[in-house]
Formats: structure tokens, C-alpha cells, sequence
């Protein structure tokens, strides 16, 4: 196996490594996002939502690796079980149908943030989530859903 190629633009400023640091005003993931957080991954309410399927939840690695090509198998592990976790808080919290997991690699494979994340949506019959586009959140309703899948989170592990 091999490295693969960076397509990060020279400058760029990964949003979900500020995920532990600075908080952006008014843009990105908030604090109060985070759901669950071990050494090796971070799940949080995304910012971008999709109209039938509010609350999803992005499941990133600790340490900046930008694809499915540089993530080591122990972050993998990390980030798959905090995403089985995410799966049974929001069938519980959510009364959701069924859960969709998603992951994009490189520009070809529609990714457009350049650092591993896998995406873990609430789904619901007839929901229409591939037929529809993202737009941001606001914080305050990212903040209700947080509240949500956290609790369930604390009192189940």
C-alpha cells in the first residue's frame, strides 16, 4: 500500500481540525456539537444538514488524515464503533427508520473536505436524502440534537 496524493489546496485550513481548537464565530462546529469523544475519533452534529434527515452526525480521526488511503486501521476501529454507538443513540432519540453511513475519498469520489469523516444520517421511509442538498444549520438546533444523542451516549456506555 501507498500513500496517495494530497488534493488539499495549498493554505487550506481544515475545519474539523478547529474542531479542538478556536471556535469560528457564526460558522462551523460548534463545542457543544461534540456527542461522543475518545484518543482516536470525535462525533459531532454536522453543520450542514439535509431538510428530511436534521441531526446527522460526522464521526472524524483525532489526528488530521486526509482519506480512507492514509487512515491507520486503529483509527478506523475508533471511528466505526463511535459510529455504532451514534446508530443506536439516534434510533433511540430520534425514532428514526433506518441509519445510512457515508464516506468520500478524493475529488472523484465527491470529496470536498480533505480530512477522513464518515457521515452517520438518521433515515426515514421516503425521506428523499439523495435527492436533496445540504444547507448549513443553525447552531442553536445543531445544540437539540446534541443534547439528544449525548444523554443517551452517557447513560448507555
Amino acid at each position: 500500500m501507498t500513500a496517495s496524493f494530497s488534493h488539499k489546496p495549498d493554505g487550506y485550513e481544515c475545519p474539523f481540525c478547529r474542531v479542538w481548537g478556536i471556535e469560528q464565530p457564526n460558522q462551523g462546529t460548534k463545542q457543544l456539537d461534540i456527542i461522543y469523544q475518545n484518543e482516536k475519533a470525535t462525533a459531532f452534529i454536522a453543520s450542514k444538514w439535509w431538510p428530511n434527515n436534521k441531526g446527522h452526525v460526522l464521526i472524524v480521526p483525532n489526528q488530521h488524515f486526509e482519506n480512507i488511503f492514509e487512515l491507520p486501521a486503529d483509527y478506523a476501529v475508533e471511528i466505526h464503533r463511535a459510529a455504532q454507538l451514534t446508530a443506536f443513540a439516534m434510533k433511540s432519540t430520534y425514532g428514526c427508520d433506518g441509519i445510512s453511513t457515508r464516506q468520500h475519498n478524493e475529488p472523484a469520489g465527491n470529496q470536498d473536505v480533505w480530512h477522513y469523516h464518515l457521515h452517520v444520517y438518521p433515515r426515514y421511509v421516503n425521506d428523499q436524502l439523495y435527492l436533496t442538498k445540504g444547507s448549513q444549520s443553525d447552531p442553536d438546533e445543531r445544540a437539540f440534537y446534541a443534547n439528544k444523542l449525548r444523554s443517551w451516549i452517557k447513560e448507555n456506555i
